[in-house]
């Protein structure tokens, strides 16, 4: 009798940890459609709810210096007023209580064209590391073709 119980309660447990990871995994790809009403700097932008979303995965300079006003003007040129898509990864919100997200308007995959142009910097910040090879790469092209922030060195 006692292997019997002990072969219910391992079932049970092996069922409840399926159960788990199925609905952790459906977590991580959730995706969410919304609209950017303001580009507050090259990494945060605010919703049209109200919240307000930091870029996953890359830093870019503040707007008080004059390559940080650009970076926030071309993000601004990206989605300020358009219907973007954000992807979460595993924590959804940081210790301000912005969303985390992956930021997408039309065919564009916002953080990467940051990384890409030489606009940002990659800063993953675990457990949120999806794209960060991908980052990486792109920031390595960036750099040795001396796009924007590797411009001087």
């Amino acid at each position: 009798m006692a292997k019997k119980a002990r072969f219910v309660a391992g079932g049970v447990c092996g069922l409840l940890l399926l159960t788990v990871l199925i609905l952790t995994a459906q977590g991580v790809k959730s995706d969410r459609s919304a609209y950017c009403t303001r580009v507050i700097d090259g990494d945060t932008i605010e919703l049209s709810t109200g919240e307000r979303v930091r870029y996953i995965g890359i830093d870019t300079a503040e707007p008080k210096d004059r390559l940080g006003k650009v970076i926030t003007e071309f993000n601004r040129y990206l989605i300020e007023g358009k219907d973007i898509r954000l992807e979460f990864d595993i924590e959804k919100y940081d210790k301000y209580n912005r969303l985390l997200a992956y930021v997408y308007v039309d065919d564009i995959f916002v953080n990467a064209t940051l990384v890409e142009r030489g606009l940002a910097e990659v800063m993953t910040v675990p457990p949120n590391v999806r794209y960060r090879k991908h980052f990486q790469q792109l920031q390595e092209k960036a750099r040795k073709s001396k796009r924007g922030i590797w411009s001087k060195g």
